[in-house]
């Protein structure tokens, strides 16, 4: 019996809604991660992108868990590393300005961190509102387990 490894011509992608209104983040994130990934399917291939598209909508109203809305701090260094360039917000703030970067950032983490992670994170599509420009794709709604 010998193991199949999937060849890019064989993979089909879907593509996915996954609502994200009184969501907890982390969890959301894991199942989503999860469907990037290719492991819902069964022709997964660790060395080979299987997942599927995903686009998650509502992402401003996400719940974060806890005293984590105060709490969770984003950090990034502006320009070249110079020395008091590291920006500081919280997911409070984050969310204001930027809501779709918290579930980007969640997602993100939970990819492997190299060409291949970056690959499937280019399947994510995330919006704040209830509205997306994917009709076309015809997506099917994902209920997240809670």
């Amino acid at each position: 019996m010998n193991t199949h490894s999937a060849q890019k011509g064989e993979i089909r992608r879907k593509w996915f809604v996954v609502d994200a209104s009184d969501k907890v983040l982390g969890r959301m994130s894991s199942q989503v991660a999860s469907i990037l990934k290719g492991k819902h399917t069964p022709l997964y291939t660790p060395s080979i992108d299987t997942g599927d598209f995903v686009i998650v909508i509502n992402a401003e109203k996400v719940k974060l868990t806890g005293s984590k809305e105060d709490k969770k701090m984003y950090y990034r260094v502006g320009l070249q590393g110079l020395p008091g360039s590291l920006k500081v917000r919280s997911a409070k703030q984050l969310r204001e300005s930027r809501p779709e970067d918290l579930v980007k950032n969640a997602v993100r983490r939970m990819l492997p961190r190299n060409a291949l992670g970056r690959k499937m994170f280019t399947k994510l599509k995330v919006y704040a509102g209830p509205t997306h420009p994917h009709e076309a794709q015809q997506p099917q709604a994902l209920e997240i387990r809670a």
